[in-house]
């Protein structure tokens, strides 16, 4: 397809020579912030580090005095990078291209077709356009989830060849949610007071922390993840694995600078997290986590629990609307904290806090079990074992049913709401339900 022509010198169309296409500069990837693993060339010999494509000229170019046998190097170029893509494949790259997720031969690949075909150029412009909606600047009157919707949807056209693994996909949404609003909030709204609340496991506790001061808080626990990964401690030289103990000192060390300091720190280290994960999605379920001793899958969805929650805190204290995780991931938190009630349970039990065991159990039988069902987005059915935290919960053990709104059963569990203003549907044994509410609310710390 020919582009259009340029004037000539007497200012009339058509001098026989035409305008290149128009192409799209390149630009730097929307997430990186720093080099990404070594990909290996394409089978096909391909060669990498061709030139980019060049600007778009801003007037006509110089009468070109070059003899055609001395041009001709310059076609070789761009025909060797596209070498073993067809038209269909690159077309189907230029999604990824748009977000500079290609590696540098296919990047190579896909620029030196578009400036040979001029529908693939405008598509190009259309979706690097588009690409513009996702930058961080932009406020957050857009869809929230649109940014999950281009991946997904490129993603879906070109699988990632290290993806993010399913337990640590909660964890970059809602670091990424929470980023966009910090993105969107000004200076001096960072020093806003926001309330945490928590129960802790007899009663409601709260404290007032700044904006700035949460974020740190949450760059100081999720420093236990990075340990866990061999990536830096936020916090170096701690004492302890304690949450509290390390919040406090990170807090110390931020005391002195500007409250939004605290932003650029905790989203580099969310950037490192999540490719650590997915490098280490094999041997996952091998690495426990210091402070929570939960295995690497069930600390990440702990961790985007947190994130939501104190998100929602952020939110709140500057008014500004922010609404639930996707059905998908809500349903990986709510089941994470159903898996965890029994253990729960188990502790408030020797703690005085809870009934003893009523029916003895045999190995593998649940004893007493109690049915949970979450309605709504992300919902489901789990039976709680009562007895026995080991063991398996069944239908026929079940003595008494809570429904609860998804919502809800994850305002109890973050601590924002409390046992007994949580809008549950009751029945069967009474103590049952109690201690599997006041259970849940104790999943809530600072």
């Amino acid at each position: 397809m020919s582009g259009p022509r340029l004037p000539g010198p007497d200012g009339l169309p058509g001098d026989g020579r035409e305008e290149p296409p128009r192409i799209p500069p390149p630009r730097a990837a929307a997430d990186d912030h720093g080099p990404g693993p070594a990909v290996p060339a394409p089978r096909d010999g391909t060669a990498e580090g061709v030139a980019r494509a060049v600007p778009e000229p801003t007037g006509p170019p110089a009468p070109d005095k070059t003899a055609p046998e001395e041009a001709a190097p310059g076609k070789a170029a761009a025909g060797k990078a596209a070498a073993g893509y067809d038209h269909s494949t690159l077309k189907s790259l230029l999604g990824a291209w748009a977000l500079s997720a290609c590696p540098q031969h296919e990047t190579a690949a896909v620029e030196a077709h578009l400036t040979d075909c001029a529908a693939c150029a405008e598509e190009a412009l259309r979706l690097r356009d588009a690409v513009g909606l996702l930058h961080h600047e932009e406020n957050l009157d857009l869809d929230p989830l649109l940014r999950t919707h281009v991946l997904a949807g490129c993603l879906d056209r070109r699988p990632a060849r290290i993806p993010v693994p399913v337990w640590a996909a909660p964890y970059d949404a809602e670091t990424a949610r929470l980023d966009a609003l910090l993105r969107d909030m000004g200076a001096d709204e960072w020093g806003a007071e926001v309330p945490l609340r928590w129960f802790d496991g007899e009663r409601r506790r709260s404290r007032t922390a700044t904006v700035g001061q949460v974020i740190g808080h949450l760059t100081a626990v999720d420093g236990l993840l990075a340990t866990a990964l061999g990536l830096p401690d936020p916090v170096p030289g701690a004492e302890s694995d304690s949450a509290t103990v390390r919040t406090e000192a990170y807090w110390h060390a931020l005391a002195a600078g500007p409250q939004r300091a605290a932003h650029r720190p905790w989203r580099a280290q969310t950037h490192a997290l999540v490719q650590a994960a997915s490098f280490a999605s094999g041997r996952a379920d091998g690495v426990l986590v210091p402070g929570s001793h939960l295995p690497l899958p069930d600390a990440f969805l702990d961790r985007a629990f947190e994130c939501w929650a104190h998100a929602a805190d952020v939110a709140e204290a500057v008014a500004y609307p922010h609404g639930r995780p996707a059905a998908g991931h809500l349903h990986l938190l709510v089941d994470f904290a159903a898996r965890t009630l029994p253990q729960v349970l188990a502790a408030r039990r020797r703690a005085g806090l809870a009934a003893p065991v009523r029916r003895l159990t045999e190995a593998g039988t649940a004893g007493r079990s109690l049915h949970l069902e979450i309605e709504g987005a992300g919902g489901g059915h789990w039976y709680i074992p009562l007895d026995s935290p080991g063991a398996l919960g069944t239908k026929e053990s079940a003595v008494a049913h809570v429904a609860l709104d998804g919502l809800e059963f994850c305002q109890l569990a973050a601590g924002r709401v409390s046992p007994r203003d949580a809008a549950a549907g009751a029945e069967g044994d009474t103590e049952a339900v109690r201690d599997v509410l006041l259970a849940t609310a104790s999943l809530s710390r600072l």
